[in-house]
């Protein structure tokens, strides 16, 4: 199992500049190719403060002229919010500047409200067609000269420009938690990210049971990849873990403000995030969150990662939006590169 990193910039408040935000997420990076991680990953996400990134590939433009070996995921594109052309070409770009390294995710989108400013208001139920019209027309374009028409995008004879480094093509991930974006996924060739968000181990075993099943119904096709992305922090000591727990739970309550799209941010933030509900939202409670997701000794996070393992999952990314500061981060990684990541080599 290899192992990488999904990361935005993150901001809660205005005491701490962009700038600064964009050295940090450079260090953590800096810190990965150190410690051999496979990875890391950027999204794409807007107006939002607490997760930054309007587009993954300048971010992942930097971070490749200053490393050599780690690989570059631009994860995850929002289909919808993207032209198949732009995309293909700003995807072999970064292809080139990394010398072949980047990895292309690709998402159907969550966020309503980033629908109602990027699209239109057009429903982020319908973000799915997107996607799966996007997928076959970006390897065209790849490819060579295509003209398309199809039923959101037409245009005539159009190639990428530039055009991968790497061939076929840079390696394309999907989004996944249903089933039938498991079976869109694998059918066409792409490899599944998929995020037991704040569930806990049961739910990574369906995620990669619908993985399996995927890939039965599509026997001809070469068996792709399955990676779990989920929070996790290595811990220092028991209280260490409990600061984990407390903070991730924040993460989650403004996840949830986001979601819910019921009141407006004020200039890119929710400064108004309620105190946990434990009745409504029990998944949220810190202890709750202490057994769900990845907090524990060294020792504990191995023997959890190798189940994990065993299920086939081939890359585990530690999601690291989080709103611990970037010293717990740093520390964290480092205690999972020296303790943890040893036991999978």
């Amino acid at each position: 199992m290899k192992f990488s990193l999904f990361l935005h910039m993150e901001r809660y408040d205005e005491a701490i500049s962009h700038r600064q935000l964009y050295e940090d997420l450079l260090a953590l990076c800096d810190l990965a190719e150190e410690g051999g991680l496979h990875k890391v990953w950027i999204g794409e996400h807007h107006s939002m403060e607490y997760t930054i990134s309007p587009n993954p590939i300048p971010l992942l433009a930097a971070v490749a002229e200053r490393t050599k070996n780690i690989r570059l995921g631009a994860g995850t594109f929002i289909a919808p919010f993207w032209h198949p052309i732009r995309m293909a070409g700003e995807a072999a770009m970064l292809d080139v500047i990394s010398n072949g390294r980047a990895e292309i995710g690709l998402a159907r989108g969550a966020y309503q409200f980033e629908f109602d400013r990027m699209l239109n208001g057009v429903s982020a139920n319908d973000g799915g067609k997107y996607l799966r019209e996007m997928v076959p027309v970006i390897r065209k374009l790849w490819e060579g000269d295509y003209a398309h028409d199809g039923e959101i995008w037409q245009f005539p004879v159009s190639t990428s420009v530039p055009k991968p480094v790497q061939t076929p093509t840079p390696p394309i991930w999907i989004a996944a938690r249903d089933p039938d974006s498991h079976k869109f996924a694998v059918a066409n060739g792409c490899s599944v990210m998929a995020t037991p968000l704040f569930k806990n181990d049961d739910e990574v075993k369906d995620l990669a049971r619908k993985f399996d099943e995927a890939c039965a119904a599509s026997p001809d096709v070469p068996r792709p990849q399955l990676m779990i992305l989920q929070h996790a922090h290595v811990q220092s000591s028991d209280a260490d873990g409990q600061r984990a727990a407390e903070a991730i739970s924040l993460f989650f309550r403004n996840y949830g403000a986001w979601a819910s799209n019921k009141k407006p941010p004020v200039n890119g933030f929710h400064h108004d995030i309620a105190p946990l509900d434990a009745e409504r939202f029990p998944d949220f409670v810190p202890e709750q969150l202490r057994q769900n997701i990845m907090i524990g000794t060294p020792e504990e996070v191995i023997a959890r990662l190798k189940t994990y393992e065993a299920l086939g999952v081939d890359e585990y990314s530690i999601w690291l939006d989080n709103t611990m500061s970037f010293e717990e981060k740093r520390d964290s990684i480092r205690r999972f590169i020296d303790q943890v990541a040893p036991a999978f080599a």
